[in-house]
């Protein structure tokens, strides 16, 4: 029978933790708001520390003021525009602030819309293309039932769902040893009248490193120009499009280029919030095919809809409002500059040790990507080592055609200082000098007299 004491005893010391919980069914009876907190909360004390994970690209810190706004909108569903009308407004702003942050034509002719991550924002980017691809050859009396799309082995597994789900063949351009983006040259022996688009990533998960995008867009020009196609380049910026304005305002990857008519972004990688939010913008509202929009009147009003799910949650649309509000370019590229900083630090410091080898570029990511110069496998150890100090570093393999290179990963966000990119770097040095974990958690302790 569970406790009715409604005072202010600790929940350990009831009798309702007496029994253990089903964990796989319903239980039969209820349970105290604080017990059924306190135990949820003990058992999320074994997942890893969120500032010490340098695995992930996404967001762990956001200010309490974010973190109140948040709160505030947890109910509110997005939706449900004609009951949160300003929710709508909000997300309409955002679209309106990155659109100009990636040079939309100043005719105002873009539109985009917030998802559920880039993830989502990749579908629907992908949809439209194959869409209008469809709807140019119906035209043209030609057959539409063989659309490809052309990406290196570098993209993130989402393009490879796309392509599965969508029934769209995927061409694949291998990575080569030393060459770990997209190269131009390859692209006119993939392209084809039947190529519904080219996808360029502005930071490949693997590296860190950006696609020569510009050489990109004009190679498919040309391709365009002497074949008849209209084939478009999609840019993947979902971590690197709110690094790039800040860091290298001059490298052209975005609107500024003709034959790019797309481009996903994560807010919840470097947009500095918690997932999940994304972003799909088109650089005109053509590039969207009305058939794919629904309107909906049966929450009152007209509600155009194109996403994936139905239901979203509005609060992490405000949240990436806050943001730009909050920092505005100036307070974006303080971060990223600090952020790249830290990365260069930790980049040369493994480099000076003599037994490393960067694979990632000092124009990418704030991410740093390494292999051992002999004995590479030895980094699943090292992966491994460091995470009884806490430290979550990813060790893995490169894709397909150069999977005999394992690697580690090092993904500097928010959160990681340089005090604690200094301790990274002693604890890598020691694994490198051999010495085992109790001896560097001696070392740490602090002296007592």
């Amino acid at each position: 029978m569970l406790s009715k004491n409604k005072g202010q005893k600790s929940v350990y010391g009831g009798r309702y933790f007496a029994k253990p919980l089903p964990k796989y069914e319903m239980p039969e009876m209820s349970s105290s708001p604080r017990a059924a907190y306190q135990m949820i909360h003990d058992e999320l004390n074994l997942d890893g520390n969120a500032t010490l994970n340098l695995a992930s690209f996404v967001t762990t810190w956001m200010e309490p003021e974010a973190e109140k706004l948040i709160t505030e909108n947890l109910n509110k569903n997005f939706v449900d525009a004609d009951e949160y009308p300003q929710c709508q407004m909000i997300q309409a702003r955002c679209v309106n602030i990155l659109a100009r942050l990636f040079n939309a034509p100043d005719d105002g002719g873009f539109t985009g819309t917030g998802t559920i991550g880039s993830s989502e924002a990749v579908m629907l980017g992908g949809l439209s293309y194959k869409w209008l691809w469809r709807e140019r050859r119906k035209k043209s009396n030609k057959s539409f039932d063989r659309p490809n799309i052309i990406m290196s082995t570098g993209v993130q597994v989402v393009w490879h769902k796309f392509a599965r789900y969508f029934d769209v063949e995927e061409r694949l351009i291998p990575m080569e040893k030393g060459q770990y983006t997209l190269d131009p040259k390859e692209l006119e022996k993939y392209i084809d009248e039947n190529t519904i688009a080219v996808v360029g990533v502005l930071g490949i998960t693997e590296t860190g490193q950006f696609d020569p995008i510009e050489e990109l867009n004009d190679k498919i020009r040309e391709i365009n120009e002497k074949k008849g196609y209209q084939v478009p380049l999609h840019v993947d910026a979902a971590s690197g499009g709110f690094v790039a304005p800040f860091i290298y305002p001059d490298l052209k990857w975005d609107f500024r280029l003709s034959e790019v008519k797309g481009i996903n972004v994560s807010g919840h990688k470097y947009g500095l919030v918690y997932p999940g939010i994304g972003w799909m913008i088109w650089r005109d509202a053509k590039e969207l095919p009305e058939e794919l929009i629904f309107h909906l009147n049966y929450l009152g009003g007209d509600e155009p809809s194109f996403t994936l799910n139905f239901s979203k949650g509005s609060s992490h649309i405000i949240a990436q409002y806050y943001n730009f509000l909050r920092l505005g370019r100036e307070g974006y590229k303080q971060i990223m500059v600090n952020l790249k900083e830290n990365a260069s630090y930790i980049a040369l410091a493994l480099v000076e040790t003599g037994k490393f080898e960067l694979l990632s570029d000092e124009q990418g990511l704030p991410v740093i990507t390494a292999t051992l110069k002999k004995n590479p496998k030895d980094l699943f150890h090292l992966s491994t080592q460091l995470r009884t100090r806490g430290w979550i570093v990813p060790a893995y393999t490169m894709p397909k055609n150069v999977e005999e290179i394992p690697v580690i990963r090092i993904v500097v966000r928010e959160g990681l200082s340089r005090d604690m990119a200094e301790m990274l770097i002693e604890d890598i040095k020691r694994w490198l000098d051999g010495e085992k974990a109790e001896e560097i958690d001696r070392k740490h302790k602090p002296h007592v007299c």
